[in-house]
């Protein structure tokens, strides 16, 4: 199929199924493409419905985020994941506001400047709330494409990225390319599926090679997957009298970067030395059940030990480390299996008091 006859018939079949009352959908602007697109990364739609309307209430514009704090970002963002999405995401907002006056260029290029910003995010933002004529290649578009042309090999391999971009670019038309962009995500995402395609409801299945020859199963081709290696931390929950828990801030690179979190421990003789310097006296303790958490590149199994302290002296001084309170929450980034702890240090804490 020829990219005229491609385009047409992914756009009658958009006119008929495409998905156009998203949360993103509606009083489209760049700003809200852009947070949709970043939030939509590695993440499940289903999963972004809950957070995309709670970001725009909180933070409604480029200035509203370039101005936020640090922390009220990354508590919208916690449990989300990819944390560097969200700090780059207001790095890219100061920009806009510091250079750009708050308006996002017009050009794949120079979205593509921006911090967090590849090259099919901005050409969703450019095709999508600008309706210039940009192509994307997100995952669901991978999967069409692939499948469509029979390419072999793995999509994260520059060669093949550099055959489906081609393709992208060639299939992209110059008219209602806004809608063309929400087509071929949307086919991905309902028809053309990783497992389980449904072929006989596809508006391409005419032309697809990989339904032609029975090889939708095995396009794309996947990633070949290593045992991810094991790690193991021990987190202490030191709840204070006021039913406060230490917390301290992960520096702005890395793992969990700029997040509040429990401290992270190698054994009971590292828990012994933290509480003589943060100068807290020990009081009942007992260990929690262990909790898994998988990353993209290992396994970190956390073993939480609950522990009553008691602060002498002044407490707690240092910027980057607070005591949260647990009736009464502040609004920080939390990674998600210490919000979890946090939750769990409470139940217990609670079932405590009604025995």
């Amino acid at each position: 199929m020829s990219p005229e006859p491609f385009a047409a018939a992914v756009l009658a079949w958009y006119d008929r199924h495409g998905r156009k009352d998203l949360p993103w959908q509606l009083d489209i602007t760049p700003y809200r493409v852009w947070v949709s697109e970043i939030m939509l990364q590695q993440t499940q739609v289903s999963t972004v419905l809950d957070y995309f309307p709670r970001f725009m209430a909180a933070l409604p514009s480029v200035e509203a985020l370039a101005a936020a704090s640090e922390d009220e970002v990354l508590h919208l963002w916690t449990g989300l994941g990819y944390y560097s999405r969200a700090r780059n995401l207001q790095k890219a907002a100061r920009l806009l506001v510091a250079e750009h006056a708050g308006e996002f260029p017009r050009s794949v290029e120079q979205l593509t400047a921006l911090p967090g910003i590849g090259r099919s995010t901005a050409g969703a933002i450019a095709s999508l709330s600008m309706g210039l004529r940009a192509a994307i290649l997100d995952g669901n578009v991978k999967r069409v494409l692939a499948r469509y042309l029979a390419v072999d090999g793995y999509p994260g391999e520059p060669a093949v990225a550099a055959q489906l971009w081609a393709a992208a670019e060639r299939f992209t038309p110059a008219q209602r390319v806004n809608h063309y962009t929400q087509a071929m995500m949307d086919l991905g995402a309902t028809l053309c599926t990783r497992s389980k395609p449904d072929c006989p409801r596809c508006p391409l299945q005419s032309g697809c090679q990989a339904r032609r020859h029975g090889r939708q199963a095995s396009l794309p081709a996947s990633k070949l997957r290593k045992a991810l290696p094991q790690k193991s931390t021990l987190m202490p929950l030191l709840v204070s009298p006021e039913r406060a828990v230490l917390l301290y801030r992960r520096p702005s690179s890395g793992l969990w970067g700029g997040l509040w979190s429990l401290p992270e421990l190698a054994d009971l003789q590292a828990l012994d030395e933290l509480l003589e310097a943060r100068a807290l006296q020990p009081g009942p303790a007992q260990a929690l059940a262990a909790l898994k958490h998988t990353f993209s590149h290992f396994q970190l199994t956390i073993q939480p030990w609950l522990m009553q302290v008691t602060p002498l002296g002044s407490g707690v001084a240092e910027a980057d480390w607070l005591w949260y309170k647990l009736a009464n929450p502040p609004r920080l980034g939390l990674a998600a299996p210490v919000k979890t702890l946090l939750k769990r240090a409470a139940d217990v804490l609670n079932a405590g008091e009604t025995r």
